[in-house]
């Protein structure tokens, strides 16, 4: 037993120092292996410095790049605009120097047209050059013809003064002559105004008897009224509606006018030139018929039918004038039934021819 002790401590001092030994190393290789990782961590880093510095020089490369690219694409652009601005002034210029030239054939051939114009006018005017010489002349042959005439002449208006002196005094004794005549002009004048405004007189007064009798005769009837010189039958009164025959009642109205007129007009002394105007009135309502195309057509047409009328009752057809107004001379401007009833209308008048 105590040699097993022993041998287990030699065993054991053995053993110690190799493994101090071991320890040694493998400190040694750790210290070898941080050695070598931090010579590769300081030349890592050293790489890594280098690559960012060279990462931020090509990022301002490729931007400087895009720069240079951006400012190449404007440049392209604006060579682009340009390039079609002179494209588009090629083309103006290019029909402008075919529009030229198409103007500068044309001035040619007008030059041309010119020159030949020119060569004949001169050709003409020499030859007018050469009739103006002739008759040059023969003016000149006419003035010295002249001249004599003229002398001639100076005798005939010496003769001609006298004669005009001779004539003045004849004119003013002439002019003396017409002063008085006029004068009696003016009286004869003043005579025959009197005699007018006595014959107007006169037939104003045979107007108001004939006015008179037909008041008598007619009655106060509201149809048939008197309205300043004019006597007024309302025509529903003569005619019917749209019509220009007399009825028989109409006759029968008409009547005692006429037997008046005949028994005025025998009364009114012939140097009166008077004249019995029947005049035919419309309303504004239109008519167009076969008969009758508008109102003047109607309103004339009755306006004959009483002078037929009265010419049938003895009246000279001399002393009788028919006219129709339409209904462009009405009485009342409304629009209602009574209005178109007081404009249609027949009047008489007794008037100066």
């Amino acid at each position: 037993m105590a040699i097993s002790s022993r041998r287990q401590r030699r065993l054991s001092i053995n053993i110690w120092p190799g493994f101090v030994d071991a320890l040694t190393q493998l400190v040694m290789v750790i210290i070898f292996v941080l050695l070598v990782f931090t010579a590769g961590q300081f030349y890592l880093t050293d790489a890594l410095t280098g690559r960012d510095a060279e990462v931020r020089d090509l990022r301002l490369k490729i931007q400087q790049l895009a720069d240079m690219l951006a400012l190449d694409e404007k440049a392209n652009t604006d060579l682009r605009s340009t390039v079609a601005q002179l494209s588009s002034q090629l083309q103006s210029v290019n029909a402008e120097r075919d529009a030229l030239t198409n103007r500068i054939a044309e001035l040619t051939n007008q030059a041309d047209d010119a020159t030949a114009a020119a060569r004949n006018g001169a050709a003409q005017l020499q030859a007018r050059l050469s009739a103006a010489q002739q008759q040059v002349a023969e003016r000149d042959a006419r003035l010295a013809e002249a001249q004599t005439t003229i002398d001639q002449l100076n005798q005939q208006i010496l003769a001609l003064r006298q004669q005009l002196q001779q004539i003045a005094a004849a004119l003013d004794a002439s002019e003396a002559k017409s002063k008085e005549q006029q004068v009696q002009i003016a009286e004869l004048g003043k005579r025959l105004n009197a005699a007018l405004a006595s014959k107007v007189e006169e037939l104003a007064r045979y107007r108001s008897e004939f006015f008179g009798r037909l008041r008598e005769v007619l009655g106060d009837r509201p149809d048939i009224r008197i309205v300043g010189d004019r006597f007024v039958f309302q025509s529903e009164v003569l005619f019917p509606l749209a019509s220009a025959e007399l009825s028989e009642d109409a006759k029968q109205q008409l009547l005692p006018v006429a037997q008046a007129l005949r028994d005025i007009s025998a009364k009114i002394p012939t140097d009166i030139n008077w004249v019995l105007r029947v005049d035919g009135h419309t309303d504004k309502r239109p008519i167009a018929t076969a008969q009758f195309p508008s109102n003047w057509e109607l309103s004339t047409a009755r306006a004959i039918s009483v002078v037929r009328f009265f010419i049938d009752q003895g009246i000279p057809a001399t002393r009788l004038v028919a006219a129709g107004f339409g209904e462009f001379q009405p009485l009342d401007t409304g629009n209602d039934e009574a209005a178109f009833r007081r404009n249609r209308r027949i009047e008489l008048k007794l008037t100066e021819r």
